[in-house]
Protein backbone atom coordinates (compact mmCIF):
# COMPACT_ATOMS: atom_id res chain seq x y z
CA UNK A 1 0.00 0.00 0.00
CA UNK A 2 1.79 3.33 -1.43
CA UNK A 3 1.73 6.43 0.41
CA UNK A 4 0.67 9.83 -1.59
CA UNK A 5 3.23 11.87 -0.37
CA UNK A 6 1.20 15.23 -0.64
CA UNK A 7 -1.57 13.12 1.74
CA UNK A 8 1.65 12.26 4.07
CA UNK A 9 3.23 15.80 4.25
CA UNK A 10 0.09 17.38 4.73
CA UNK A 11 -0.81 15.00 8.38
CA UNK A 12 2.72 15.31 9.08
CA UNK A 13 2.09 19.16 9.16
CA UNK A 14 -1.44 18.73 11.18
CA UNK A 15 0.52 16.16 13.43
CA UNK A 16 3.08 18.82 14.37
CA UNK A 17 0.74 21.56 14.54
CA UNK A 18 -1.49 19.42 16.96
CA UNK A 19 1.94 18.43 19.33
CA UNK A 20 2.04 22.19 19.78
CA UNK A 21 -1.26 23.26 20.22
CA UNK A 22 -1.99 19.87 22.59
CA UNK A 23 -2.65 18.79 26.18
CA UNK A 24 0.18 19.08 28.79
CA UNK A 25 -0.40 15.74 30.97
CA UNK A 26 3.69 15.35 31.54
CA UNK A 27 5.60 18.40 29.87
CA UNK A 28 7.12 19.41 32.41
CA UNK A 29 7.49 17.01 35.59
CA UNK A 30 5.82 14.19 36.55
CA UNK A 31 2.43 14.19 38.30
CA UNK A 32 0.10 11.95 40.64
CA UNK A 33 -1.56 9.61 38.64
CA UNK A 34 -5.53 10.33 37.68
CA UNK A 35 -7.55 9.99 40.56
CA UNK A 36 -12.17 9.93 40.36
CA UNK A 37 -13.31 13.15 40.03
CA UNK A 38 -16.37 14.81 37.83
CA UNK A 39 -16.70 13.91 34.28
CA UNK A 40 -16.59 17.20 32.37
CA UNK A 41 -20.08 15.87 30.71
CA UNK A 42 -21.60 14.99 34.34
CA UNK A 43 -23.11 12.04 35.86
CA UNK A 44 -25.09 9.24 33.07
CA UNK A 45 -28.73 9.15 33.30
CA UNK A 46 -29.81 6.69 35.89
CA UNK A 47 -31.40 4.27 33.19
CA UNK A 48 -30.51 2.87 30.12
CA UNK A 49 -31.47 4.28 26.50
CA UNK A 50 -34.08 2.18 24.60
CA UNK A 51 -30.04 0.47 22.92
CA UNK A 52 -29.40 -0.44 26.87
CA UNK A 53 -26.80 2.34 27.11
CA UNK A 54 -26.53 4.80 29.51
CA UNK A 55 -25.38 8.21 28.57
CA UNK A 56 -24.97 12.04 29.73
CA UNK A 57 -27.32 14.64 29.27
CA UNK A 58 -27.61 16.12 25.73
CA UNK A 59 -25.31 12.72 23.86
CA UNK A 60 -27.58 9.73 21.89
CA UNK A 61 -26.78 6.68 20.68
CA UNK A 62 -27.92 3.65 17.68
CA UNK A 63 -26.44 0.96 16.45
CA UNK A 64 -25.37 0.28 13.44
CA UNK A 65 -24.29 -3.47 12.97
CA UNK A 66 -25.13 -6.62 14.83
CA UNK A 67 -22.92 -9.80 14.82
CA UNK A 68 -24.76 -12.22 11.91
CA UNK A 69 -26.98 -9.85 10.53
CA UNK A 70 -27.08 -7.36 7.46
CA UNK A 71 -25.66 -4.02 7.52
CA UNK A 72 -28.31 -1.32 6.77
CA UNK A 73 -29.69 -1.79 3.14
CA UNK A 74 -25.73 -3.36 2.14
CA UNK A 75 -26.17 -6.62 2.25
CA UNK A 76 -23.09 -7.75 3.99
CA UNK A 77 -23.66 -10.09 7.31
CA UNK A 78 -21.32 -8.35 10.48
CA UNK A 79 -18.56 -10.17 11.56
CA UNK A 80 -18.88 -11.97 15.31
CA UNK A 81 -16.73 -10.78 18.23
CA UNK A 82 -16.04 -7.15 16.71
CA UNK A 83 -13.20 -5.72 18.54
CA UNK A 84 -10.08 -3.02 17.82
CA UNK A 85 -11.59 -0.25 15.90
CA UNK A 86 -10.08 2.90 13.58
CA UNK A 87 -11.60 5.47 11.46
CA UNK A 88 -10.48 7.06 8.39
CA UNK A 89 -11.38 9.86 6.26
CA UNK A 90 -12.59 9.53 3.23
CA UNK A 91 -13.33 12.32 0.16
CA UNK A 92 -16.65 14.37 0.37
CA UNK A 93 -16.35 14.30 3.94
CA UNK A 94 -17.17 11.24 5.33
CA UNK A 95 -15.63 8.26 6.62
CA UNK A 96 -14.93 4.51 7.43
CA UNK A 97 -14.50 2.28 10.60
CA UNK A 98 -12.66 -0.41 10.64
CA UNK A 99 -13.35 -3.52 13.02
CA UNK A 100 -11.55 -6.63 13.91
CA UNK A 101 -13.17 -10.00 14.43
CA UNK A 102 -11.65 -11.72 17.42
CA UNK A 103 -13.00 -15.54 16.10
CA UNK A 104 -10.41 -17.95 16.70
CA UNK A 105 -8.82 -20.86 13.86
CA UNK A 106 -8.87 -19.05 11.10
CA UNK A 107 -12.42 -17.69 11.07
CA UNK A 108 -11.28 -13.91 12.67
CA UNK A 109 -10.08 -11.49 10.39
CA UNK A 110 -11.94 -7.44 10.11
CA UNK A 111 -14.39 -5.60 8.51
CA UNK A 112 -15.22 -2.19 7.67
CA UNK A 113 -18.47 0.56 7.83
CA UNK A 114 -18.30 3.04 5.16
CA UNK A 115 -20.70 6.34 6.45
CA UNK A 116 -21.48 9.63 3.74
CA UNK A 117 -21.06 12.85 5.16
CA UNK A 118 -24.38 12.99 6.51
CA UNK A 119 -23.20 10.11 8.61
CA UNK A 120 -25.73 7.43 6.74
CA UNK A 121 -24.28 3.82 6.42
CA UNK A 122 -23.75 3.65 2.87
CA UNK A 123 -21.02 0.35 2.71
CA UNK A 124 -20.09 -2.27 4.40
CA UNK A 125 -17.47 -5.53 3.30
CA UNK A 126 -14.54 -7.58 4.24
CA UNK A 127 -10.76 -6.68 4.41
CA UNK A 128 -9.36 -9.69 5.83
CA UNK A 129 -10.18 -13.13 6.08
CA UNK A 130 -9.10 -16.33 7.51
CA UNK A 131 -6.97 -15.03 9.87
CA UNK A 132 -7.22 -15.50 13.83
CA UNK A 133 -8.14 -13.73 17.26
CA UNK A 134 -8.00 -10.62 15.74
CA UNK A 135 -8.21 -8.52 18.80
CA UNK A 136 -7.07 -4.60 18.77
CA UNK A 137 -4.82 -2.92 16.33
CA UNK A 138 -3.94 0.36 15.40
CA UNK A 139 -4.38 2.99 12.54
CA UNK A 140 -1.90 4.53 10.12
CA UNK A 141 -1.19 7.91 8.81
CA UNK A 142 -1.17 6.56 5.56
CA UNK A 143 -5.32 5.65 6.26
CA UNK A 144 -3.78 1.73 6.27
CA UNK A 145 -5.41 -0.70 9.50
CA UNK A 146 -3.14 -2.92 11.00
CA UNK A 147 -4.93 -5.50 12.65
CA UNK A 148 -3.54 -7.70 15.30
CA UNK A 149 -3.73 -11.43 16.09
CA UNK A 150 -3.62 -12.24 20.11
CA UNK A 151 -2.03 -15.83 20.35
CA UNK A 152 1.54 -17.09 20.16
CA UNK A 153 2.22 -16.92 16.89
CA UNK A 154 0.14 -13.58 16.20
CA UNK A 155 1.38 -11.54 13.24
CA UNK A 156 0.45 -8.17 12.39
CA UNK A 157 -1.95 -7.68 9.05
CA UNK A 158 -1.91 -4.38 7.23
CA UNK A 159 -5.70 -3.75 5.36
CA UNK A 160 -7.03 -1.67 2.69
CA UNK A 161 -10.08 -0.07 4.26
CA UNK A 162 -11.21 1.36 1.31
CA UNK A 163 -12.70 -1.35 -0.52
CA UNK A 164 -13.00 -5.42 0.01
CA UNK A 165 -9.75 -6.82 0.18
CA UNK A 166 -7.55 -9.47 2.32
CA UNK A 167 -4.43 -7.83 4.08
CA UNK A 168 -1.24 -8.40 3.40
CA UNK A 169 1.01 -9.59 6.50
CA UNK A 170 3.79 -7.80 8.35
CA UNK A 171 6.02 -10.12 9.82
CA UNK A 172 8.65 -7.86 10.38
CA UNK A 173 6.39 -6.54 13.35
CA UNK A 174 6.96 -9.57 15.33
CA UNK A 175 5.44 -12.97 15.90
CA UNK A 176 3.51 -12.99 19.74
CA UNK A 177 0.54 -12.42 21.07
CA UNK A 178 -0.40 -8.53 19.72
CA UNK A 179 -2.97 -6.98 20.97
CA UNK A 180 -2.31 -3.11 19.66
CA UNK A 181 -0.08 -0.88 17.76
CA UNK A 182 0.27 2.49 17.09
CA UNK A 183 2.30 4.46 14.76
CA UNK A 184 4.39 7.50 16.12
CA UNK A 185 4.11 10.16 12.89
CA UNK A 186 6.71 12.32 14.34
CA UNK A 187 9.16 10.10 15.73
CA UNK A 188 8.31 7.35 12.73
CA UNK A 189 8.37 4.59 14.56
CA UNK A 190 5.54 1.86 15.51
CA UNK A 191 4.81 0.20 19.31
CA UNK A 192 3.02 -2.74 20.11
CA UNK A 193 1.54 -4.35 23.40
CA UNK A 194 1.50 -7.91 23.83
CA UNK A 195 -1.32 -9.41 25.87
CA UNK A 196 0.34 -12.23 27.90
CA UNK A 197 1.36 -12.05 31.54
CA UNK A 198 5.06 -12.46 30.19
CA UNK A 199 4.09 -9.29 27.77
CA UNK A 200 6.93 -6.80 26.38
CA UNK A 201 6.07 -3.38 24.87
CA UNK A 202 7.71 -3.12 21.67
CA UNK A 203 9.07 -0.55 19.37
CA UNK A 204 9.37 -1.10 15.19
CA UNK A 205 11.28 1.07 13.41
CA UNK A 206 11.18 0.77 9.55
CA UNK A 207 14.07 0.49 7.34
CA UNK A 208 11.85 2.42 5.26
CA UNK A 209 8.83 4.69 6.78
CA UNK A 210 6.45 4.25 6.00
CA UNK A 211 6.70 1.16 4.44
CA UNK A 212 6.66 -2.11 7.28
CA UNK A 213 8.08 -5.20 5.32
CA UNK A 214 11.69 -4.31 6.89
CA UNK A 215 12.65 -2.87 10.47
CA UNK A 216 14.02 -2.89 13.80
CA UNK A 217 12.29 -4.81 16.47
CA UNK A 218 12.92 -4.19 20.11
CA UNK A 219 11.38 -4.35 23.61
CA UNK A 220 11.37 -2.09 26.86
CA UNK A 221 13.94 -1.99 29.13
CA UNK A 222 12.60 0.18 32.24
CA UNK A 223 14.71 1.64 34.64
CA UNK A 224 13.54 3.66 37.24
CA UNK A 225 9.79 3.68 39.51
CA UNK A 226 7.46 4.74 36.78
CA UNK A 227 5.13 6.86 39.69
CA UNK A 228 8.16 8.77 40.48
CA UNK A 229 10.50 8.66 36.92
CA UNK A 230 11.14 6.00 35.02
CA UNK A 231 12.94 6.08 31.27
CA UNK A 232 13.09 3.23 29.09
CA UNK A 233 15.80 1.69 26.55
CA UNK A 234 15.58 -0.29 23.63
CA UNK A 235 16.70 -3.89 23.16
CA UNK A 236 16.63 -5.37 19.89
CA UNK A 237 14.52 -9.00 19.65
CA UNK A 238 14.94 -11.06 16.97
CA UNK A 239 10.78 -10.96 15.26
CA UNK A 240 9.97 -14.91 15.31
CA UNK A 241 8.90 -15.51 18.55
CA UNK A 242 7.57 -13.34 21.89
CA UNK A 243 10.78 -11.65 23.56
CA UNK A 244 10.12 -13.45 26.56
CA UNK A 245 11.48 -16.37 24.80
CA UNK A 246 14.83 -14.84 23.59
CA UNK A 247 18.13 -15.35 25.11
CA UNK A 248 18.02 -11.79 26.18
CA UNK A 249 15.01 -11.63 27.92
CA UNK A 250 16.60 -10.91 31.04
CA UNK A 251 17.10 -7.61 29.60
CA UNK A 252 13.75 -6.58 29.02
CA UNK A 253 10.92 -5.44 31.16
CA UNK A 254 7.81 -7.41 31.61
CA UNK A 255 3.92 -6.05 31.39
CA UNK A 256 1.90 -7.75 32.66
CA UNK A 257 -1.22 -8.47 29.91
CA UNK A 258 -0.62 -5.50 27.45
CA UNK A 259 -4.06 -4.25 26.02
CA UNK A 260 -4.86 -0.65 23.98
CA UNK A 261 -2.15 1.09 22.31
CA UNK A 262 -2.99 4.73 20.77
CA UNK A 263 -0.62 8.06 19.44
CA UNK A 264 -1.47 11.48 19.86
CA UNK A 265 0.50 14.63 20.28
CA UNK A 266 3.98 13.09 21.49
CA UNK A 267 2.91 10.55 23.66
CA UNK A 268 1.91 6.82 23.51
CA UNK A 269 -0.49 5.80 25.88
CA UNK A 270 -0.97 2.05 26.42
CA UNK A 271 -2.77 -0.27 29.44
CA UNK A 272 -1.97 -3.25 31.09
CA UNK A 273 -4.97 -5.71 32.16
CA UNK A 274 -2.68 -7.54 34.63
CA UNK A 275 -2.46 -4.59 37.02
CA UNK A 276 -5.24 -2.03 35.46
CA UNK A 277 -2.79 0.58 34.77
CA UNK A 278 -2.90 3.06 31.97
CA UNK A 279 0.53 3.86 31.04
CA UNK A 280 2.15 7.19 29.09
CA UNK A 281 5.50 7.01 27.41
CA UNK A 282 6.54 10.08 25.61
CA UNK A 283 9.51 8.79 22.97
CA UNK A 284 11.23 12.59 22.78
CA UNK A 285 12.36 12.00 26.09
CA UNK A 286 12.10 8.27 26.72
CA UNK A 287 10.04 9.22 29.66
CA UNK A 288 7.32 6.36 31.30
CA UNK A 289 4.67 7.26 33.81
CA UNK A 290 1.42 5.80 35.19
CA UNK A 291 -1.39 7.99 33.91
CA UNK A 292 -3.96 5.73 36.10
CA UNK A 293 -3.86 2.65 38.90
CA UNK A 294 -6.88 1.31 39.56
CA UNK A 295 -5.00 0.45 43.13
CA UNK A 296 -3.55 4.03 43.81
CA UNK A 297 -7.60 5.51 45.22
CA UNK A 298 -10.48 3.62 46.75
CA UNK A 299 -13.12 3.30 44.35
CA UNK A 300 -11.66 3.97 41.59
CA UNK A 301 -14.47 3.43 37.95
CA UNK A 302 -11.90 1.98 35.79
CA UNK A 303 -11.22 -1.60 35.71
CA UNK A 304 -10.71 -4.08 33.52
CA UNK A 305 -8.50 -1.71 31.29
CA UNK A 306 -8.84 -2.12 27.11
CA UNK A 307 -9.04 -0.34 24.24
CA UNK A 308 -7.93 3.11 24.09
CA UNK A 309 -8.55 6.45 21.85
CA UNK A 310 -7.80 9.69 22.53
CA UNK A 311 -10.46 12.68 21.44
CA UNK A 312 -9.54 15.97 19.66
CA UNK A 313 -9.26 17.35 23.01
CA UNK A 314 -7.05 15.62 24.29
CA UNK A 315 -9.36 13.39 26.77
CA UNK A 316 -8.06 9.82 26.85
CA UNK A 317 -11.00 7.18 26.85
CA UNK A 318 -10.68 4.10 27.87
CA UNK A 319 -12.26 0.81 27.45
CA UNK A 320 -13.42 -1.68 30.48
CA UNK A 321 -13.52 -5.94 29.66
CA UNK A 322 -15.32 -6.45 32.55
CA UNK A 323 -15.56 -3.78 35.67
CA UNK A 324 -18.89 -2.29 34.77
CA UNK A 325 -18.98 -2.06 31.50
CA UNK A 326 -18.37 1.40 30.58
CA UNK A 327 -16.29 3.68 28.54
CA UNK A 328 -14.21 5.86 31.18
CA UNK A 329 -12.49 9.51 30.33
CA UNK A 330 -9.63 10.45 31.80
CA UNK A 331 -8.69 14.64 30.93
CA UNK A 332 -6.04 16.11 30.80
CA UNK A 333 -6.36 17.54 34.37
CA UNK A 334 -5.79 13.57 35.34
CA UNK A 335 -9.13 13.13 36.30
CA UNK A 336 -10.98 10.25 35.63
CA UNK A 337 -14.49 9.33 35.71
CA UNK A 338 -17.37 7.25 33.78
CA UNK A 339 -18.63 8.63 30.24
CA UNK A 340 -20.90 5.71 29.30
CA UNK A 341 -22.15 2.28 30.30
CA UNK A 342 -23.73 -0.78 28.90
CA UNK A 343 -26.59 -1.91 30.53
CA UNK A 344 -27.41 -5.96 30.55
CA UNK A 345 -23.87 -6.84 28.71
CA UNK A 346 -22.41 -8.67 32.08
CA UNK A 347 -20.59 -11.43 30.06
CA UNK A 348 -19.44 -9.21 27.56
CA UNK A 349 -16.69 -6.44 26.90
CA UNK A 350 -16.57 -3.13 25.54
CA UNK A 351 -14.07 -2.67 22.28
CA UNK A 352 -12.70 -1.12 19.43
CA UNK A 353 -13.46 2.70 20.64
CA UNK A 354 -12.88 5.45 18.07
CA UNK A 355 -14.35 8.66 16.84
CA UNK A 356 -15.13 10.27 14.19
CA UNK A 357 -12.71 12.38 11.74
CA UNK A 358 -14.67 15.46 12.60
CA UNK A 359 -14.61 14.47 16.61
CA UNK A 360 -18.44 14.08 16.79
CA UNK A 361 -19.67 10.54 16.97
CA UNK A 362 -18.23 7.90 18.78
CA UNK A 363 -17.81 4.00 17.62
CA UNK A 364 -17.60 1.41 19.93
CA UNK A 365 -18.75 -2.43 20.24
CA UNK A 366 -20.00 -4.69 22.62
CA UNK A 367 -18.18 -7.77 21.48
CA UNK A 368 -20.94 -10.28 22.63
CA UNK A 369 -23.78 -8.29 23.46
CA UNK A 370 -26.50 -9.53 25.76
CA UNK A 371 -26.26 -13.20 25.52
CA UNK A 372 -22.49 -13.15 26.10
CA UNK A 373 -21.83 -15.15 23.17
CA UNK A 374 -19.68 -13.80 20.24
CA UNK A 375 -22.05 -14.41 17.51
CA UNK A 376 -24.19 -11.74 19.01
CA UNK A 377 -21.53 -8.67 19.20
CA UNK A 378 -23.11 -4.99 18.88
CA UNK A 379 -21.38 -1.95 17.06
CA UNK A 380 -22.77 1.53 18.42
CA UNK A 381 -22.29 4.97 17.62
CA UNK A 382 -22.88 7.71 20.28
CA UNK A 383 -22.98 11.32 19.06
CA UNK A 384 -23.52 14.40 21.40
CA UNK A 385 -21.33 17.85 22.55
CA UNK A 386 -17.90 16.44 22.55
CA UNK A 387 -15.26 18.64 23.80
CA UNK A 388 -13.02 19.86 21.16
Amino acid sequence: MQLNRRNFLRLSALSGSALALGPAFWRNAYAAPAQPGPSPYGAMSGSADVNGVRLPAGFSSRIVARSGSKVASTGYTWHGAPDGGACFPVSGGGWIYSSNSEKASGTGGASALKFDASGAIVGAYRILSNTTSNCAGGSTPWGSWLSCEEFSGGRVWECDVTKSSQGVVRSALGTFAHEAVAVDSDDFRLYLTEDSTSGRFYRFTPSSYPSLGTGTLEAARVSGDPLTGATVTWVAVANNKPASQQSNASQTSVFNGGEGCWYDRGVVYFTTKGDNRVWAYSPATSRLEILYDDNLFPNSPLTGVDNVTVSSSGDLYVAEDGGDLQLCIITPARVVAPFIQLVGHNSSEITGPAFSPDGKRLYFSSQRGTSGSSSNGITFEVTGPFRT
